[in-house]
C-alpha cells in the first residue's frame, strides 16, 4: 500500500536559526532591488551540472524550482512543484502529483506556449540519466550531483503516467530520494525551451540563458561583474515575492564585500571573514544573523596518487597537522574542531577520538611507511571563502608549515574556481586538497556517500577514495527506513573513515549572515548558499 503525504519532515540537525525582522503580510512586490554581493562568478545557470553554492545561488536559488523543497531556514520538506507525493513501501517506486497552472518563465529569447507538466520532469530527469536521450546527445555534459549519488544506475524509469502524475522507479531501494531530489541539481527544466535550443542547433544555451519557474527571471550577466533578474510576473509563489529586481554584485576580495555592504552598496553579501564579523556588529545599519554551523572544512588526500595511497602516510600527515592554532589563525575562535566528515548536529553523529598533534609520532609513521626524509607533493587551495573556509590560502599555509616539520614539501597550488572544481572533480590532479561541504539535505547520506561514496569518486569525493566495508555500510543504510538502524550503520562506516583517513576533517565554522536592517524575512539556510524569494526590503 502506498503512504500519501503532502510533505515529509525531515530530522531537524540544525535547530537555531534566526531571522531578522517579520515578513510584512501584503504579498505585492515593491518597486525595489536587492543587490547580492556574491563571492564570484558561476560556471553556468544550469544547476544539474554543478555541485557549488555559487554556481546554485545564481541558477536554482533565483531560476528555478525543484519536486519538492526545503522550507526556508530548515530542513522540513515541504512541496514544490509536485503538491503531494506517494512512496512504496520498498521505498523503490515513487509518484508525484504536480502543481497546475504552474508558468514557465517569458524572456525574449523564449516564450512559453503550455504551462509546466508531467514532460518538464520527465526531461529534466532523462536527460541526465540517459545519454541516449537526444538533447543529452547532442550536448553531451556531465551531472556530477546525479553521478555522486549513483542516480545515473540506480534510477530505472521516469515515467509520465499523465499530465500531472510521474513515477520514478529505482532498481534498488533508497529511503532518501525524495530529500535528495528536493536538492539544487534537480530542478526543473523546460522540455518545450530544451526541444526550441535543440531545433536551433543551440542546445548549451541551456547553461547561459536559463528558463525555470522560479522566482526571479534571468536578464544578463556580465562575467566577473553582475548578473541581473527580474521578479517573476507569473510565479506561481507570489505570497513569497516581495522584491522588485535582484542583482548579484561578483566581488571575490571579502573586505571590499563588506565595504560594499557597510555603504549601502549592496544589502546582503555572502561569506564573510570572521574578522568583518564583529566589525559589521558595530555598524548601526548593519546586523548580524547567525546560527549552528551544518558544515566541515578538510584537507583530502587523493588516494590515487603515491604515497598518499598508504594508510600510514595519511595517518602521518594527518597526526601533524595543528587544527587548534589553524581554528585560532584562520577561523579567529568562530569555529570548533573537527574529527568526524559531518558535524555533531547530523543525527548519527559518532564522538571519535581524534589523533592526537604529534609530529614526532607523526615523523616515525613515515618512516615506518618508507619514507625517513619525506617527499613532496602538491596542496590544491581554494581561490575563493567559503561557508567552512574563510580563508583557504592562510590554511594551506599553515597546513603546508607543520608538515615541513615532518619532511613533507606541500607546493600551494590554486586555480580560478570552477577551473579548481573541474580540475580536481574529473581530472584528480591534486595531490591533497583544500575543500569542505556544507550539508544539502540533512541527511547523514549526504555527509557520507556524496563526499565519500565510490559512486562519487569522478565528483565531489576529492579523496578518490573507494573502499567496499564503507560503501557496504552506506547501501545498507538506504535500504532501511528505521532512523536508529540507519544510525547504527552510520555510525560503524565512521569508524572505517577514521581507521583510514582519506581526510583530515579540521574544523565546522560556525554560520554568521551580515545583513543590512533595512531587509526582513531573510533566513539563514542550515544547507548553506542563499535565497532570495520571502525576503524585503524597507
Amino acid at each position: 500500500m502506498l503512504r500519501s503525504r503532502h510533505f515529509r519532515l525531515g530530522a531537524l540537525a540544525v535547530s537555531l536559526f534566526a531571522t531578522l525582522g517579520a515578513m510584512p503580510e501584503a504579498a505585492s512586490a515593491a518597486s525595489k532591488t536587492i543587490v547580492f554581493c556574491s563571492e564570484g562568478s558561476p560556471a553556468g545557470f544550469d544547476s544539474a551540472q554543478y555541485t557549488t553554492s555559487t554556481d546554485f545561488d545564481a541558477g536554482a536559488h533565483s531560476v528555478y524550482d525543484t519536486l519538492v523543497e526545503f522550507k526556508r531556514g530548515s530542513l522540513d520538506l515541504v512541496p514544490g512543484l509536485a503538491e503531494k507525493w506517494d512512496e512504496a513501501p520498498d521505498a523503490k517506486s515513487f509518484t508525484f502529483h504536480l502543481r497546475r497552472g504552474v508558468k514557465f518563465q517569458s524572456t525574449a529569447y523564449f516564450k512559453p506556449t503550455r504551462d509546466f507538466n508531467a514532460d518538464d520532469v520527465v526531461f529534466t530527469f532523462k536527460r541526465m540519466i540517459d545519454p541516449n536521450e537526444p538533447f543529452q546527445k547532442a550536448h553531451p555534459v556531465s551531472f556530477p550531483y546525479l553521478t555522486d549519488l549513483g542516480y545515473d544506475k540506480n534510477i530505472a524509469s521516469v515515467e509520465k503516467l499523465d499530465d500531472y502524475t510521474v513515477r520514478f522507479t529505482l532498481k534498488t531501494p533508497d529511503v532518501v530520494f525524495v530529500r535528495n531530489i528536493a536538492m539544487e541539481f534537480a530542478s526543473i527544466v523546460s522540455a518545450e525551451y530544451a526541444a526550441q535550443l535543440l531545433k536551433a542547433g543551440k542546445p548549451e544555451d541551456i547553461n547561459q540563458k536559463p528558463v525555470g519557474t522560479g522566482a526571479f527571471v534571468f536578464r544578463d550577466y556580465q562575467k566577473d561583474a553582475t548578473i541581473r533578474y527580474d521578479a517573476n510576473p507569473t510565479y506561481w509563489n507570489k505570497k513569497d515575492l516581495h522584491i522588485d529586481k535582484l542583482v548579484f554584485a561578483i566581488t571575490p576580495d571579502a573586505a571590499v564585500r563588506m565595504q560594499k555592504l557597510a555603504s549601502g552598496e549592496c544589502q546582503l553579501t555572502s561569506f564573510a571573514r570572521p574578522a568583518d564579523i564583529a566589525t559589521a556588529r558595530k555598524d548601526p545599519k548593519l546586523a548580524v544573523l547567525s546560527g549552528v554551523g551544518f558544515n566541515v572544512a578538510y584537507v583530502g588526500y587523493n588516494t590515487t596518487h603515491k604515497p598518499l595511497d598508504n594508510v600510514l602516510v595519511r595517518r602521518a600527515l594527518d597526526m601533524a597537522v595543528d587544527k587548534e592554532a589553524i581554528i585560532k589563525t584562520v577561523y579567529e575562535g568562530a569555529a570548533t574542531v573537527a574529527t568526524n566528515p559531518m558535524p555533531p548536529s547530523q543525527w548519527s553523529y559518532k564522538a571519535l577520538k581524534d589523533a592526537p598533534y604529534d609530529p614526532a609520532k607523526a615523523r616515525a609513521l613515515l618512516k615506518e611507511a618508507g619514507f625517513p626524509d619525506g617527499f613532496t607533493i602538491t596542496l590544491w587551495a581554494m581561490p575563493v571563502q567559503r561557508g567552512y573556509n574563510p580563508n583557504a590560502r592562510l590554511m594551506a599555509q599553515l597546513i603546508q608549515s607543520d608538515w615541513a616539520k615532518i619532511g613533507v614539501k606541500a607546493n600551494i597550488v590554486s586555480y580560478e574556481w570552477a577551473e579548481y572544481n573541474k580540475r580536481a572533480k574529473t581530472g584528480g590532479e591534486h595531490d591533497a586538497i583544500l575543500y569542505g561541504w556544507l550539508g544539502d539535505n540533512g541527511d547523514p547520506d549526504n555527509w557520507l556517500g556524496t563526499t565519500l561514496g565510490c559512486d562519487a569518486v569522478h565528483g565531489s569525493n576529492m579523496a578518490k577514495w573507494c573502499n567496499k566495508q564503507f560503501d557496504d555500510l552506506l547501501a545498507k543504510a538506504r535500504l532501511v527506513p528505521d532512523q536508529k538502524a540507519r544510525t547504527r550503520l552510520y555510525e560503524e562506516a565512521q569508524v572505517v573513515f577514521k581507521d583510514q583517513v582519506p581526510y583530515t576533517p579540521i574544523a565546522h565554522a560556525n554560520a554568521y549572515q551580515p545583513i543590512s536592517k533595512r531587509v526582513h524575512g531573510y533566513l539563514i539556510s542550515p544547507l548553506g548558499g542563499h535565497r532570495f524569494d520571502g525576503i524585503t526590503l524597507d
